[in-house]
Parts: structure tokens; C-alpha cells; sequence
């Protein structure tokens, strides 16, 4: 569940006309700090990233699923679903107890390192680096 703060942070983006990625970048935002604070880890920084993407989409952003292409058919199936839930506006029903203490347990166990510096800054040169390739193909 997102933090408040993060919401109100997110629906200011939306007042200002800012776009669906700039919204979403707040989820991330958190994300990021909630492993740096040890409240849990994440396997790589592509998790996380993914993870706050999908807590976006729930709460309400219109952040549109990926590309045919640019991710698996599952990845973008379930970004299809967040989506929808978080467009539907209703009050979505609570996941088990038993569901929630086993996906936090499980990114309990995984590393730290995913939100350091040095993995955000490989992380960004490694997607702007597809972005360029991908702007090459497209331009040929």
C-alpha cells in the first residue's frame, strides 16, 4: 500500500499536468526509499522500478502497459491488470494476510544494493542506451 505523501505527491503531478511517467516516478521514489531504509530489498533495480510502476497503476495513474515486444506477454497481461484496477476507482478488496507476509518475507530476503547510486546510474544508462538503439531502427 502507498504511503499517503506519496499519493498527495503523485495527484499534485496530475493537477500540474505533468505526465503519467512523472506520476509514477513517485511510486518508484518510494520504492527506492523503502529499500534504503530496509523495510525490504529487491532482487535487481529493474524490480523495483517495476514494482513501484504496479503500485502506480493501482492507486490511479493512466500510465499504459508496455509494448507488444518490449516486455513478455506476462509482464504486460499484468500491467493491463493493475490498470484496470486502479481505473475501475473502487474500493479494491484486501489480499489475504497470509499472501501479503509472504511476498514481504520474500523481498525481505533479497539484497539491499538494487536502490544504491551505482545501481540507479547502470540502470539509467542501460535504458537510455536501448532507447537509443530502439531510436536507430526506427529512424532506418
Amino acid at each position: 500500500m502507498p504511503e499517503k505523501r506519496t499519493i498527495e505527491r503523485a495527484r499534485r503531478d496530475a493537477r500540474e499536468g505533468k505526465a503519467p511517467t512523472t506520476q509514477a516516478g513517485e511510486f518508484v521514489r518510494e520504492e527506492m526509499e523503502h529499500i534504503r531504509e530496509g523495510k525490504h530489498g529487491a532482487r535487481s533495480t529493474k524490480q523495483a522500478i517495476a514494482i513501484g510502476l504496479s503500485k502506480a497503476r493501482r492507486a490511479g495513474v493512466a500510465l499504459s502497459p508496455p509494448k507488444e515486444g518490449r516486455t513478455s506477454e506476462r509482464t504486460r497481461h499484468q500491467a493491463q491488470r493493475d490498470l484496470a484496477k486502479g481505473q475501475s476507482g473502487g474500493k479494491n478488496a484486501k489480499p489475504s494476510a497470509k499472501r501479503s507476509r509472504a511476498v514481504t518475507g520474500a523481498l525481505k530476503r533479497e539484497g539491499r544494493s538494487a536502490a544504491s547510486k551505482a545501481a540507479l546510474s547502470r540502470q539509467a544508462r542501460s535504458a537510455a542506451q536501448q532507447r537509443r538503439k530502439r531510436g536507430k531502427v526506427t529512424a532506418a
